[in-house]
């Protein structure tokens, strides 16, 4: 499966990736892993890496030959299908059947429109081709200005990530909108939930919205403190709760297949 994680900034984007990440992994499953934001610097840590792979925009020539690498050029990022082996090893992220790519970041002042970023985005998404018993887990930045770029095109669904606040609520409501005008699936998971009536209420807002809850992920100290910390992820009742939210989309990529 072939799935984009999107939502409103600070939601938990990211711990979400990569606690399915590690749970896919754990079964066996090879993963890799698309950090296709642009400003959130720590998912490489909570993967359990000591730094980032070279950032993909490196390879297609910087901003500035983002546009003539992905239509005329030569290389890897050129070709209409390739996989993750083909890329030269500095670019990826290697530990443990998990591989790790990274588009490229916002770094400096002034360095102009994210366009190329999202464009690069879009196509390594699109043409980037897994394996077998290989996920793909694209972590994107926050908010929808993706959708509006197509960076979803080559996915097979959207997650959106929830938190119990109302512009997360608003936010999941545009989402779905835009990704079924896209003619693909969206899914919602409802994270950092508090136990006891919260969890409902978040839940009937979300589907009123024509969003189907996918999973639950409630606080978890553990979690907390990684992300604190940046550190690779820790969790306690979490894990399960990830398990239960694998399962759910392993079974609708295999209705999509």
């Amino acid at each position: 499966m072939r799935l984009a994680v999107c939502g409103k900034g600070g939601s938990g984007k990211s711990t979400v990736v990569a606690l399915l990440a590690h749970e896919a992994l754990s079964r066996k499953y090879r993963v890799v892993v698309v950090d296709a934001d642009e400003s959130n610097p720590g998912l490489f840590r909570l993967l359990g890496f000591e730094r980032p792979p070279s950032p993909l925009l490196e390879l297609a020539g910087g901003r500035k030959g983002v546009w003539e690498t992905l239509e005329r050029g030569k290389g890897v990022l050129a070709k209409e299908s390739f996989g993750v082996e083909e890329l030269p090893p500095e670019y990826v992220g290697r530990r443990n059947g998990l591989s790790l790519l990274c588009v490229g970041k916002i770094t400096t002042v002034k360095e102009g429109c994210a366009c190329p970023l999202g464009a690069l985005a879009r196509e390594v998404l699109r043409r980037l081709r897994p394996g077998e018993r290989e996920l793909l887990l694209a972590d994107l930045e926050a908010g929808v200005e993706h959708l509006g770029r197509g960076v979803e095109e080559g996915l097979d669904g959207v997650l959106v990530v929830v938190d119990p606040s109302f512009d997360s609520i608003v936010l999941a409501g545009r989402a779905v909108q835009m990704v079924e005008g896209m003619g693909k699936k969206a899914y919602a998971v409802l994270n950092r939930v508090r136990r006891g009536g919260m969890e409902e209420r978040l839940r009937s807002e979300v589907e009123r919205r024509g969003l189907k809850v996918a999973g639950i992920i409630h606080e978890d100290p553990e979690l907390f403190e990684s992300e604190l910390v940046g550190r690779e992820l820790r969790a306690g009742k979490a894990w399960e709760e990830a398990g239960h939210l694998l399962d759910f989309l392993l079974k609708e990529g295999g209705k999509c297949a």
